[in-house]
């Protein structure tokens, strides 16, 4: 049994990543990541935290705009039109999840397809559905999967059965896209599958995203399987995922633990498609620049 280190992997793609941030400074292009967060919700809290440290250990400007959780959507909108004008910010992730009085979907397509560093605008989604890979900056966490999977030799996916529980815009659908252009087959499981446990027994692969502490169980997992967790819960203090890993990793050939696996990843992810912003918009600049 392998358990995949996800704080090692996100920390040595990071290291790679430093030197294209250095010469993008170095040309006065410094990448840029702003927040826009509303409320206080204290889950957010701890995630825009996060992010702002990952940025600050890589020289990475961050900006975050917070506003009351009772603000207007004409509020919201401003917010992100302003970041969207702004030519020194390069990426830019709405906080999810927002106020009851306020609709996701139509506030993250008010962000600059360019700038949609989180891959959630109806833009970038497009392209992923139409496996347009250089179009589009894949959400965070299926990217930050798919190089953690490379990375422990889990490649190739040709004809695997991949089973994903959880269908969400951030995890399941957007990996689900990215899966099939690997060749697996996937099937998708949610709320309304019924008997759960036929479909995950079946799993080469296993990709849980529900947010239900220990939700997996290890007579729901295929033996010599491997098993990625998504989930991030707090049950009496302390962090799980949504598979029972003490007893599943008894059972699995690949496990990530929770935490220190998928998460961290996903902010290197974040790290990646920002810089990746950043160098599209500096040479979309410079062919402005020379022909004016």
């Amino acid at each position: 049994m392998t358990i995949m280190d996800g704080k090692a992997v996100a920390r040595s793609w990071k290291e790679e990543m430093q030197s294209t941030v250095e010469m993008l400074t170095d040309f006065n292009y410094q990448p840029c990541l702003a927040v826009v967060s509303v409320g206080d919700d204290t889950a957010s809290q701890v995630y825009v935290r996060n992010k702002k440290k990952a940025c600050e250990g890589m020289n990475i400007k961050f900006i975050e705009k917070h506003l009351a959780a009772d603000c207007s959507p004409e509020e919201l909108v401003d917010a992100i039109t302003s970041l969207n004008e702004d030519k020194s910010v390069n990426g830019i992730i709405l906080q999810l999840p927002l106020p009851p009085h306020l609709d996701e979907n139509y506030f993250i397509n008010h962000i600059d397809p360019i700038k949609d560093v989180d891959g959630l605008t109806a833009f970038n989604q497009g392209y992923l559905a139409q496996m347009e890979v250089e179009q589009f900056y894949p959400p965070c966490t299926p990217l930050g999967i798919g190089v953690l999977l490379t990375e422990y030799g889990l490649r190739d996916l040709a004809g695997k059965h991949v089973v994903i529980v959880g269908r969400s815009k951030l995890v399941g659908k957007p990996l689900m896209q990215l899966l099939l252009q690997k060749d697996a087959t996937v099937t998708v499981c949610h709320s309304k599958t019924a008997d759960l446990a036929s479909f995950t027994r079946q799993a080469d692969m296993l990709i849980v995203a529900v947010g239900k502490p220990k939700f997996i169980t290890a007579d729901m997992v295929k033996p010599g399987a491997a098993v990625v967790d998504v989930g991030i819960n707090r049950v009496d203090g302390k962090l799980c995922g949504d598979v029972d890993f003490d007893a599943v990793k008894e059972v699995a050939e690949h496990i990530t633990p929770v935490p220190g696996g998928v998460g961290a990843m996903t902010v290197a992810a974040l790290i990646y498609n920002t810089v990746g912003a950043t160098l599209r918009q500096s040479l979309e600049r410079s062919e402005e620049d020379e022909a004016d």
